[in-house]
Parts: structure tokens; C-alpha cells; sequence
């Protein structure tokens, strides 16, 4: 007589062990639905958020619930695809270089948030659009140019073009 094979929730019990992509796939989930509901606790946080004055038209919780939207959309994605998502023999590998430009990224973004009212926002996105040019191979005088040119571009659409006023910081002594 053979062995009785043992019995899992009304079906045989798996007799191999988990495959790497289930291991994965299991991990994309968690991961996912833990975002999802950090998306949904910042929403809850954003909705009441009035401002004392209103400087756009759709108010100051319009963009950060728009992208917590767009964002849990994709996650909600990425929790109920069927298939990880696995890395390909041509994209980068993770590695140790790849971590380091990925923290100096967001250390410069913590720097351009803190600097965007002292300096205004010209002089801060030049402080940090250098670097981070850099940082992805720019040359000295072509991410400067570059920099420079944007910055300045940037500003006047925003405060021209689209009336959302920015921040001068220090260079508000030239204004009118």
C-alpha cells in the first residue's frame, strides 16, 4: 500500500518547495499593499488640509491627493498582476553604485525642499540641478548652462504662465 499523501486545505499538500518567482511574487504583494495603505493614510491626512489663502485655483490638496491617487491606481496594479516583475539581463543591476546615486538623489531633493523658501526656488533647484547632473554624467559647464536655463524657464511658467506664484528667496531684491 503507498504512502497516504498528507492533505492541505481539502487538496494535496505541495510536495516541492515554493519556486523563487512565488517567493518574489509573494514579496511584490506585501510590499504593494503595504504602500496602498500608506497612500490611503496620507490621503486621509491631505483631505481636510485648507489653506489660510488660496493661490491656485483648485487649492493646495488638489496635487498631493491627484498623485496619491495616480499612485495607489499602480500599486493596486502591481498587487493583483499575475506574474512578478522580474529583472532583465539588459537593465541595470542593483548594486552598491546604483544605491549610493539613489540616496544622493533624495538627499538632494531633502536639501531643494529645505532651501526652496531661504534661497527661493531659482537659486535652490540651481544648487541641486547641478549636482544632480552631475551625478548622472553632465559635464560642468553643460549641466550649469543647462541648469541655469531651466531654472529660469521653470520659474516663469509657473509664476507668468500658469500665475502659481514661487519663491525669490534671496533674489526677490530684483523683482520690480
Amino acid at each position: 500500500m503507498a504512502p497516504a499523501m498528507p492533505v492541505f486545505a481539502g487538496k494535496p499538500a505541495p510536495t516541492e518547495p515554493a519556486s523563487n518567482e512565488d517567493f518574489l511574487m509573494i514579496l511584490q504583494r506585501i510590499f504593494a499593499l503595504a504602500l496602498l495603505a500608506v497612500c490611503a493614510a496620507l490621503a486621509v491626512m491631505a483631505w481636510p488640509y485648507q489653506a489660510a489663502f488660496s493661490y491656485e485655483p483648485v487649492g493646495p490638496r488638489a496635487y498631493p491627493l491627484l498623485m496619491l491617487g495616480l499612485m495607489s491606481l499602480g500599486l493596486l496594479y502591481l498587487a493583483i498582476r499575475p506574474t512578478p516583475i522580474v529583472r532583465k539581463d539588459d537593465e541595470p543591476e542593483l548594486d552598491r553604485e546604483t544605491l549610493i546615486k539613489i540616496a544622493a538623489c533624495v538627499g538632494l531633493l531633502i536639501i531643494f525642499a529645505g532651501t526652496f523658501e531661504a534661497l527661493g526656488f531659482i537659486l535652490s533647484a540651481i544648487l541641486v540641478g547641478v549636482p544632480m547632473a552631475r551625478l548622472y554624467g553632465g559635464r560642468w559647464l553643460h549641466s550649469s548652462l543647462v541648469v541655469v536655463g531651466m531654472s529660469l524657464l521653470l520659474y516663469w511658467l509657473f509664476d507668468r504662465v500658469m500665475d502659481v506664484p514661487l519663491p525669490l528667496g534671496l533674489l526677490s531684491v530684483l523683482e520690480n
